[in-house]
């Protein structure tokens, strides 16, 4: 069977859903399916809001990156500066949005280089990946919540960094390890 074939006995059927819990950022929702077994159930799934992530590098082959605290699992990593799109935004536009409120630095124009669901059997949560060469520094952060320790981080060192667990978020890895081979793609060429 080839990757392109989507045949209809395979697909799980979806009569319905209703939401158990609703807020801004997370939707709690029970979906009554029926996957190609037959057996009937309802399926717990979480939806949350669009993200989008920037990947800035500079001249030096840097890139922009935030040494971070995260509560949920109290863990200390890199993180690329990102968050949600707001209703009609662009998601370029919430990318360069992000990078100046945590950071402090405005980045030359975003391109959307890949989109992704992080855990696509549970949680619809749509992640967006734009990437840009050059920013210029306009000021302190303004969302001190996220801002923890702000740097240009080497390209050289970060494969290192995710080896070592460093790096936090799947919007991150992902963003860092397409950067990553597509450069090994290009190399091997």
């Amino acid at each position: 069977m080839s990757t392109d074939e989507r045949p209809e006995e395979l697909r799980t059927k979806v009569f319905g859903e209703r939401t158990i819990y609703d807020n801004p950022w997370v939707r709690l929702t029970l979906v009554d399916i029926e996957p190609p077994d037959g057996n009937r159930f309802e399926y717990h799934v979480v939806r949350l809001q669009r993200v989008a992530i920037a990947l800035v590098l500079n001249e030096a082959d840097e890139v922009l990156m935030m040494w971070r605290h995260r509560f949920v699992d109290d863990s200390w990593g890199w993180e690329l500066p990102g968050g949600i799109i707001d209703k009609g935004e662009d998601g370029a536009a919430t990318a360069a949005r992000e990078v100046r409120e945590e950071t402090g630095w405005q980045p030359a124009p975003l391109d959307h280089v890949l989109s992704f669901q992080p855990m696509v059997g549970m949680v619809d949560t749509p992640h967006e990946i734009y990437t840009g060469r050059g920013a210029e520094l306009v000021g302190e952060p303004t969302d001190l919540e996220e801002a923890a320790r702000i740097e240009w981080v080497p390209m050289s060192r970060v494969f290192d960094l995710i080896s070592k667990g460093e790096v936090l978020g799947s919007g991150s890895l992902v963003g860092l390890l397409y950067l990553l081979a597509q450069r090994g793609q290009k190399a091997g060429a």
